[in-house]
């Protein structure tokens, strides 16, 4: 893989660059890949990249890069091309590099480009972009990519810096071997090219930590003919040993990596000398079945060390590597890693998804492993929408692309993730839900723009607000297209309904407030009527008034002084406001057979009242429980606990006022809630709790009122039952 850089001359384009760079390409496509340097030649002579490099030298290597990568015609003429300096909006269909050299070519120069102007608004982020930053970068790098063979020519051309960099000697930015490692490795880690990174990585170690490198290089060659010359030794015995039991295999010494190696002792705390796979060597075979037979030679010539073997090809890495790794001691104790593989699992693990170009990946799946997320489904896209060229097919539809993100940016260069169709309404919403109720404008790439503008990948958004004010309703209009996100349009949604629910809460206060004026009481506290009238605040009354779900008349039998007592009859006596009642007094009026003086509470699964046959319960620290005998935690615990079941009775419960659950079933309608309020009303019932459920246009409702006796519970179900539409049944 690694290919010195070309030395500055008058022609990097010379015949013998040339005959080097159309390696594996047809005279036809050979013929694509000259006419592109001749393009170029004149241009890019004498012309200098910002870091200093000549940029025809530079466009010569990248290309020799990705000839070892065994590229098409295209992405070599493509990435000598995307280095002259052209503006983009001069790539038009009706201009010279369409001309000449058609659609596919022009599209991966527009590409690479597009990826050049990301890197230079990115870099102005700084270092101060934290981990999920530079995730999103990577996102958005990939996503501008419709095609990999893009990436791949901005990763050669990085490399390629990196390279000129240490030849030339030319000191190195720390930002930029920093960018590097942020960046660009860990995205050709996850598209598993590996010949890349390992070289990316070790060169950006080399700028950031020059005494570290230079400490593991130099302890590296100091045993490295002790180390070359027992691998040779063991290739020898294995190779034999493979050859008397009829698997044929390549073996060869595997390359040792600097910034793998500082970064193993990192991770791992180790010493140098502790490192298993220093002494390394890997076994080439024809099919998976040779890979575990030579695994089962190494272990019987060798012995094992524990905990260090890894069977990739069973479970592969999540990039799609496969292989056994294996680690073996000889009869000195020494160690030394073993890595078996196929031909096509090699390849795989030195070019990652460039291999497809290549070799078709073994199996029916073609060596591919499921996707989890948005980023990696698009990866997967791509490793199809490389095949597909060799196999003959058709290419993937570009629906079928799982590309339901994009990646715009912030002119501070933050990178955000938005749904496919995004405006820059949602952009505002996702910075801030404040930002996106005062949005009133926006500039994409520095142009105005309506506000309704689908966004794409790569753009900076710039939001123009103003001091205060809401959204309007038009955003909530789908024709209209002002939001792609569901999690903008509920905070749209939600402040409207905040709206709403003051105005509502205005209105029923003001209907209140009239009321208590004809009622001569205005001196009342809202609160505490509010609290009578079985609502938890102020604010619910009022939104109940102004939905007239409240008859505003129950307030004057709130209100209303109790009548002298001589013209009372009995029964209204009955239902006074100066009744006990059990969830005031704590007495329930029950009576524990041959026991006195224990503490006993009506449970709330089944609220008995008298006449009810009743149960008790001993429980640990509240007294004795009180059931109906036909509730069902009863029959529970009575199974579960027969020995703390005790004889319970009714005793004199005279005025007391028991709460029971009223279960409500009704079609869901205007003033359903004040029609059923009037009924309690009239029947003198106290109601202390409504909870209410609406779906599908039903309403379920329990309202907890308190009775005397199981014969109101009967006139109040009676009563309620009469109303239309309405079914009501004890809880």
């Amino acid at each position: 893989m690694s290919v010195p850089p070309q030395p500055v001359s008058a022609d990097p384009f010379g015949p013998e660059w040339f005959q080097t760079a159309r390696g594996g390409l047809d005279d036809a496509d050979a013929a694509i890949l000259q006419q592109a340097a001749d393009w170029v030649r004149e241009p890019l002579r004498d012309a200098r990249a910002s870091t200093g490099e000549a940029l025809d030298a530079h466009a010569a290597a990248v290309v020799l890069i990705l000839r070892d990568l065994d590229t098409d015609a295209a992405t070599r003429a493509a990435a000598l091309l995307a280095v002259q300096p052209v503006p983009a909006g001069e790539v038009s269909r009706t201009d010279p590099l369409r001309k000449a050299f058609g659609a596919e070519i022009t599209t991966l120069v527009q590409g690479v480009r597009a990826l050049l102007r990301l890197g230079a608004v990115a870099g102005r982020a700084g270092d101060g972009s934290g981990a999920d930053q530079k995730e999103m970068q990577r996102k958005m790098l990939l996503a501008m990519a419709a095609d990999l063979r893009i990436v791949l020519m901005r990763l050669a051309s990085r490399l390629q810096s990196l390279r000129w960099h240490a030849a030339s000697r030319t000191p190195c930015p720390p930002e930029f071997a920093r960018e590097t490692m942020a960046l660009y490795t860990p995205l050709a880690n996850r598209l598993g090219i590996w010949q890349l990174k390992w070289e990316m990585e070790d060169l950006s170690f080399r700028f950031l930590e020059p005494d570290t490198y230079k400490t593991i290089a130099r302890q590296l060659e100091e045993k490295r003919t002790e180390r070359e010359t027992f691998i040779e030794d063991v290739m020898a015995r294995l190779q034999a040993a493979l050859a008397e039991a009829g698997i044929r295999a390549e073996l060869s010494g595997r390359p040792k990596h600097i910034y793998s190696i500082w970064n193993k002792m990192r991770i791992k705390h180790l010493e140098f000398r502790q490192l298993f796979d220093l002494r390394a060597l890997r076994v080439i075979v024809e099919d998976e079945r040779a890979c575990y037979a030579a695994l089962a030679l190494v272990h019987a010539m060798w012995t094992p060390v524990p905990e260090e073997f890894d069977d990739y090809i069973a479970r592969p890495k999540p990039n799609g590597y496969r292989s056994l790794h294996t680690v073996v001691a000889d009869a000195e104790g020494r160690a030394f890693e073993v890595q078996i593989r196929t031909r096509d699992m090699h390849h795989f693990a030195e070019y990652g998804m460039a291999a497809h170009w290549r070799y078709k990946e073994a199996g029916a799946r073609g060596g591919q492993v499921s996707a989890a997320g948005e980023y990696d489904q698009k990866i997967a896209w791509m490793r199809q929408l490389l095949s597909w060229k060799d196999e003959g097919g058709a290419a993937p539809a570009p629906e079928a692309q799982p590309d339901a993100r994009i990646y715009v940016m912030t002119p501070q260069a933050r990178v955000l993730e938005l749904p496919a169709g995004a405006t820059p309404v949602d952009f505002a919403y996702l910075l801030h839900t404040d930002l996106g109720h005062r949005c009133r404008g926006a500039r994409v790439d520095g142009q105005i723009v309506p506000l309704s503008t689908p966004l794409r990948t790569g753009q900076t958004v710039e939001i123009t607000a103003a001091k205060s004010g809401g959204p309007s309703r038009d955003w909530l209009n789908t024709q209209l297209g002002y939001l792609a996100s569901p999690r903008a349009r509920a905070k749209v949604r939600a402040w409207f309904n905040a709206v709403e629910l003051q105005q509502r809460i205005a209105q029923g206060q003001t209907l209140v407030e009239k009321e208590l004026q004809r009622l001569g009481r205005t001196a009342v506290n809202q609160e505490h009527l509010a609290q009578q009238l079985g609502f938890a605040r102020a604010d619910d009354l009022y939104v109940a008034a102004a939905k007239e779900e409240f008859s505003l008349r129950q307030i004057d039998h709130v209100l209303r002084d109790p009548e002298p007592a001589r013209e009372q009859p009995d029964e209204a006596r009955v239902y006074a406001s100066d009744a006990g009642s059990v969830a005031r007094t704590g007495k329930s009026g029950v009576l524990v057979v041959g026991v006195d003086s224990l503490m006993t509470q009506l449970a709330r699964c089944c609220r008995p009242v008298p006449p009810d046959a009743i149960e008790g319960f001993v429980t640990r620290g509240r007294g004795v429980s009180i059931h109906r005998r036909d509730c069902a935690s009863w029959a529970a615990l009575a199974q579960r606990h027969p020995e703390r079941c005790i004889e319970v009775d009714w005793g004199q419960t005279g005025q007391t006022m028991y709460p029971v659950d009223l279960s409500i079933h009704a079609q869901d309608r205007p003033n359903l809630l004040r029609d059923l309020s009037e009924v309690f009303a009239r029947l003198r019932l106290r109601v202390v709790r409504v909870t209410t459920h609406s779906r599908r246009s039903l309403a379920h409702m329990v309202f907890t009122v308190e009775v005397r006796d199981g014969e109101q519970i009967r006139q109040a179900l009676a009563a309620v039952n009469e109303l239309p539409g309405v079914q009501a049944g004890r809880q």
